[in-house]
């Protein structure tokens, strides 16, 4: 074991040691970036036997291949442990190994291929990044270890990805009609096995045609497609796997996926990989004909030795993938898209098998960039099931462990999915999401409460503002509770607790009925409804649990403002507040503890103009309201009773 003054490590990730006990981390980078780059770190969870430090790499290699996208892929492995009569070069020896067997068995490299980064911590004497010992296998002398001593933690490791990177994005639907024998259903899982086979082969025929396009300057108004054939060639011609159909053929296979970006991207400020990130779109087309020549009608049948049925396996196919801006178009196809793509397919085939004859699954791949990530991860989840399922749940507690992420957030829910599909620019004709015109947080920039000395405690994130008369739905005089829960239900969704659309006032009540609190002819009707409805609602819509406070009379609200005021410091939720016939939304209450002064932040659901903010503000309908003003007016009636719904924010994955 020798040492190299030379040899440095940078770190992009701004968390590389998410192990707290012993166990192995899986280092990440990119054959894109420069050597020795780690670009983010995930936990091994498949270990052998009671070792913790004995990875089960078939497990794991199934496992982390759908999880990274292709253009990240292990480069090291971290051992953390405990034990004094391990020898720091044993384990360190143990964590190249795991990670050459890890590559071996995904990627194909042999033992000696490529250079690959080990680092273990002793917990005896140390529990920090600082505290890592980094070691490198030297490509052709897998048994000589060189210690690093130089890490490098990058200011802005945003910059390093993205500046010269781009997303590769790729859907691709497969319908995959299985006809088995209905007296011996063993076979269909071979028939299943064979049909994926089968896809496979075709993503590589020569008259597949692989069109390529900027995302956000599609064909119509910027450069035009790039279409690239396939050719069937063995394995070991990778570089030559695909050719391009063109006038000018020469000049178009030199291609790279810098051709369109005419500009080079600078990510002085980077927000996410939605808004900076620079996209190409390729999309798949499949010769059905087989023939570019006329030809007489052609019948294929299957014949069959008795009774068959038929099972038809629908799977959505979509990969991201990264790319630095210099990569040949060819390769990244070759390289990239179709080892994606046939990734994705064995990780749906190796989750639906199990099932495939009991209700199979119904899966999708979702993209997200968690805290921390500067690059897309990909998670598989069940539609057939809602998000509060106990299964889907574990799932997602699951990826929170692997990705070092909390367990008190929901991070990793189809809300959070990254949205790649949607062109920035706006599109004629193109249709407008269902509340996009809804103005959000309309409280910012409001006046002070008049309180003197108190303290503000406000509602914690974005809403978006619903009141009556929207939608071109004539609410008025009856429907102030069903808006201040469709405001409640925009928090939620804001910030990603739920991915369920605002409910409209019929969709209200259906839930209502079907949980058996109203009879089904209140559907439809303009019956009022109170703050235990909402709860109802929350309850059923969400997996939401909310807290009710009763008050006799208006008067008593002050007395409820540093309970209020707590709400607001561990909840942040919007308060729905509902009294006699009238209902309010409650963002933030201002209280002086010493002289028991107080104001309440109402945003009012009555109001009937259009989405005019200066008109919202100076009409006050979002405004502090003192619970008696200068004037000595109440803005809480003493002979009216009100109840108070405060949400609870989940604590949940």
């Amino acid at each position: 074991m020798g040492t190299e003054n030379d040899v440095v490590i940078k770190i992009l990730c701004r968390r590389l040691l998410i192990l707290k006990e012993p166990g192995v981390q899986w280092l990440i980078g990119s054959p894109f970036l420069p050597f020795l780059t780690i670009t983010s770190t995930i936990r091994c969870l498949h270990i052998l036997q009671a070792d913790p430090l004995s990875v089960d790499l078939s497990k794991e290699s199934d496992e982390i291949r759908s999880l990274l996208p292709r253009g990240f892929e292990v480069i090291g492995a971290v051992f953390v442990h405990n034990n004094n009569e391990l020898k720091a070069e044993k384990v360190i020896h143990n964590a190249i190994s795991a990670v050459r067997n890890f590559r071996k068995t995904v990627y194909g490299d042999d033992n000696e291929s490529q250079e690959v980064i080990g680092a273990v911590l002793d917990l005896n004497n140390g529990s920090s990044d600082r505290d890592l010992q980094f070691f490198i296998s030297r490509r052709g002398h897998p048994s000589s270890l060189v210690k690093v001593c130089t890490v490098i933690y990058e200011d802005h490791p945003e910059k390093k990805v993205w500046d010269r990177g781009c997303i590769v994005r790729c859907e691709l639907p497969v319908k995959l009609p299985l006809y088995y024998s209905s007296t011996n259903t063993n076979d269909v899982e071979g028939v299943y096995a064979r049909a994926i086979e089968d896809v496979e082969r075709k993503l590589r025929d020569p008259d597949v045609a692989f069109v390529i396009e900027a995302q956000d300057k599609p064909s119509l108004g910027g450069l035009p497609p790039i279409i690239i054939h396939g050719i069937d060639l063995p394995a070991e011609l990778p570089d030559n796997a695909f050719i391009i159909e063109s006038a000018e053929e020469s000049l178009v296979k030199s291609l790279r996926c810098s051709y369109f970006f005419s500009e080079s991207k600078d990510i002085a400020s980077f927000s996410s990989v939605e808004e900076d990130v620079d996209k190409i779109l390729v999309s798949i087309m499949f010769n059905m004909s087989r023939s570019e020549k006329p030809s007489a009608p052609l019948a294929e049948y299957y014949p069959a030795n008795g009774a068959a049925k038929l099972l038809v396996v629908n799977h959505k196919l979509e990969v991201l993938l990264y790319a630095t801006k210099d990569l040949l178009l060819t390769e990244m196809v070759s390289k990239l898209l179709v080892p994606g793509l046939v990734d994705q397919l064995h990780s749906l085939k190796n989750k639906i098998l199990p099932n495939l004859l009991k209700q199979h699954p119904r899966l999708s791949p979702y993209h997200f960039v968690p805290p921390g990530f500067l690059h897309p991860i990909t998670a598989l989840y069940e539609l057939r099931y809602g998000e509060t399922e106990l299964e889907q749940v574990e799932v997602r507690r699951s990826l929170h462990l692997r990705l070092g992420l909390p367990f008190d957030r929901p991070l990793l829910r189809i809300a959070n999915a990254i949205n790649l599909s949607s062109v920035k620019e706006n599109t004629r004709g193109k249709s407008i999401p269902k509340g996009s015109y809804l103005l959000k947080d309309v409280h910012l920039g409001i006046p002070s409460s008049g309180v003197s000395g108190g303290y503000a405690s406000l509602i914690q994130g974005s809403y978006e503002y619903y009141h009556y008369l929207q939608d071109g739905f004539d609410d008025s005089g009856w429907g102030c509770a069903y808006r201040s829960l469709q405001t409640i239900i925009s928090w939620f969704r804001q910030q990603h607790y739920t991915s369920v659309d605002v409910p409209s006032h019929r969709e209200i009540q259906q839930a209502l009925v079907e949980i058996g609190d109203k009879d089904p002819s209140f559907i439809g009707s303009r019956e009022w409804i109170g703050a235990i409805e909402l709860s109802f609602v929350l309850d059923k819509l969400l997996g939401v649990s909310c807290k009710v406070i009763n008050v006799r009379s208006g008067a008593e609200l002050p007395e409820k403002c540093r309970e209020l005021a707590l709400h607001f410091e561990t909840q942040g939720t919007p308060i729905m507040i509902g009294g006699g016939v009238l209902a309010y939304t409650l963002l933030g209450v201002d209280y002086n503890e010493v002289s028991g002064d107080c104001a309440f932040l109402i945003l009012d659901p009555h109001y009937t103009g259009g989405e005019d903010l200066k008109k919202i503000v100076n009409g006050g309908w979002c405004g502090w309201k003192k619970a008696v003003d200068s004037k000595g007016k109440h803005f809480f009636l003493h002979d009216k009773f009100y109840n108070l719904l405060l949400p609870q924010r989940p604590n949940m994955v």
